[in-house]
């Protein structure tokens, strides 16, 4: 009999990246999933909505080649034909840094040789810093906050090149940002492999990158995906564990949701008073996105650009939703969302038309703030584990255990983490 039979019906609760990973990993395997998804449409914090008859994004996202572990399932799903992907190349004003294609460490390396808008004691310094993270293998004897770690670099080179990294893969402001997951970060990215530091922009809207093709998948193989159906709670009986307003018990259920919601509905388990306490201690972030239709396609020299150094907004080219679409993004909290909207998109205008030049006419635009984005990156924050005390009952999301923050990647990696330990379960029955 294999695992998949062994492992017996699970539940997933939350249609995010997170569940839907664990339930295309599970539904490969053979295992019986149902998949639960309070609102009427798959994709969680990174989903598709609609403008005007355009597919656009809640958000947008930005990929990295190092995410292994979400370009192995869109592999899976098919749907990695949907991704263009290019070596690095950060620029912002006053500042390039284009990573040349050849083998680690010497893209880096050359990298930062020809990097514009940095001295030469600033590339030094950038390359000590280098040498003293792998002197220290990426593990730091405390974690603290990003802006006390790198206090030591110059602020030019914190300002157009550690800062914007930091900000934009943590979602976190420097001065509270975890300098330890901002290691982790640069360890499997920019100092990685050579292909680990690429861009891997997505050219379709993420309701087709992952949610629509992940569904597909778990049906196909037996599988149940059901929209607008809200679980209210999680309770142990006699077989396994009943879902409050679902008549039947399952084996193992997955707890996919946003971790503001996981709390609430582990109240009936007193062993997880501690995975309570966990989750009450999360604080949130922000992210606006301003959308942007133009009458033709502005002239992006390449398809995402900085608008400014530090905590500043990303600009990227989207004439694959259709002709003339800008997302202008802006990680963290900031002055920036105490602005008026209006007065908002101005101001990215500006920025916009002081990279690439004259902009075409706008013909409409739209601003999307997602106000509990990501959970703040903070120094030394305690996740839950994907295991919890409660057998059968588990976590899944990018806030559990791991080593990266708040991104697709930690998602799909939770996701499938979760079905490797329901697998290995049913394995040691």
């Amino acid at each position: 009999m294999s695992c998949g039979s062994c492992a017996g019906p699970t539940a997933i609760l939350g249609g995010g990246w997170a569940g839907l990973a664990c339930a295309v990993e599970l539904a490969a395997a053979g295992v019986p999933v149902t998949l639960f998804e309070s609102a009427k449409q798959l994709g969680g914090r990174a989903r598709s909505v609609d403008w005007r008859g355009i597919p656009i994004d809640n958000g947008q996202h930005l990929m990295v080649g190092a995410y292994r572990a979400t370009l192995r399932l869109m592999q899976r799903l098919g749907t990695a034909r949907l991704l263009e992907r290019r070596p690095l190349d950060l620029r912002v004003p006053g500042f390039r840094l284009a990573l040349p294609r050849l083998p680690a460490p010497w893209h880096l390396a050359a990298g930062l040789l020809r990097a514009e808008g940095l001295t030469w004691s600033e590339k030094r310094a950038a390359v000590r810093f280098i040498q003293h993270l792998k002197s220290l293998r990426f593990r730091l004897p405390q974690d603290l906050p990003a802006d006390r770690f790198l206090r030591n670099q110059p602020a030019t080179l914190v300002d157009r090149l550690w800062g914007p990294i930091c900000i934009a893969a943590l979602n976190t402001p420097l001065a509270t940002a975890s300098a330890q997951v901002f290691c982790n970060v640069l360890r499997d990215s920019l100092m990685g492999a050579r292909g680990d530091s690429d861009l891997v922009m997505n050219r379709a809207a993420m309701g087709r990158l992952l949610p629509e093709a992940a569904a597909a998948f778990i049906t196909e193989r037996g599988g149940d995906v059901r929209l607008s159906h809200r679980i209210e709670g999680v309770r142990s009986d006699c077989v396994g564990l009943r879902l409050a307003g679902w008549d039947e018990s399952f084996r193992n259920v997955v707890i996919a949701t946003h971790p503001a919601h996981a709390a609430a509905l582990t109240t009936g388990f007193p062993a997880l008073a501690g995975v309570r306490a966990q989750l009450a201690a999360f604080t949130w972030q922000p992210i606006a996105t301003l959308w942007l239709r133009f009458a033709a396609p502005p002239g992006f020299p390449f398809p995402m650009l900085g608008l400014g150094p530090g905590q500043a907004p990303w600009a990227f080219e989207r004439n694959d939703l259709a002709p003339g679409m800008v997302a202008i993004v802006e990680s963290a909290d900031g002055p920036h969302l105490r602005l008026p909207p209006e007065a908002l998109r101005e101001r990215y205008l500006q920025r916009l038309a002081e990279a690439i030049g004259p902009l075409p006419a706008l013909t409409d635009w739209k601003l999307i703030v997602e106000k509990r984005a990501t959970w703040a990156c903070t120094p030394g924050l305690d996740r839950p584990d994907p295991a919890t005390p409660q057998p059968g009952l588990y976590l899944a999301g990018d806030y559990t255990a791991g080593p990266y923050p708040a991104t697709l990647e930690g998602a799909v990696r939770s996701g499938v983490e979760c079905a490797a330990r329901i697998l290995a379960g049913a394995c040691s029955k």
